[in-house]
């Protein structure tokens, strides 16, 4: 794992952050599986999306229930090919404008400088286990 792979995540977060999720795309391959947490937050399950038109599909629909999504990434545990990012997520619900804040962790498996699969968290811990570490 390079710092290019970390500045390159950074990159990637930041473009989510603004909505822009093409640029976000540009750090991942298009076949990237990326298993997204977000709605076991509304008691649902965590949901794999597989390649660029799914990631997509994804935050469209993010984008449409909220407003705001801001993902702050601040501890980075480098694993070779592998990445863990621990952060804090925001939310705003777009028509209740009720705000929703959670721990989140991402487990990013690289090559080649793109993101193959990205597994996301709303437990620091629960995605360390899944690396292999502890907290």
């Amino acid at each position: 794992m390079s710092q290019e792979n970390v500045e390159a995540f950074k990159r990637g977060v930041e473009a989510m952050n603004r909505g822009d999720i093409e640029v976000m795309l540009e750090v991942c391959d298009p076949e990237v599986a990326w298993r997204d947490a977000i709605n076991v937050m509304f008691g649902g399950e965590a949901t794999m999306y597989q390649g660029h038109a799914a990631v997509r599909e994804l935050f469209r629909d993010l984008y449409e229930s909220f407003s705001d999504i801001d993902a702050d990434y601040r501890d980075f545990k480098d694993l070779g090919e592998r990445l863990v990012s621990l952060g804090q997520l925001r939310m705003r619900g777009k028509e209740s404008g009720a705000e929703t804040e959670s721990p989140v962790a991402a487990l990013t498996e690289w090559r080649d400088g793109k993101v193959i699969r990205v597994l996301t968290y709303l437990d620091h811990a629960e995605a360390l286990e899944a690396a292999g570490l502890r907290e």
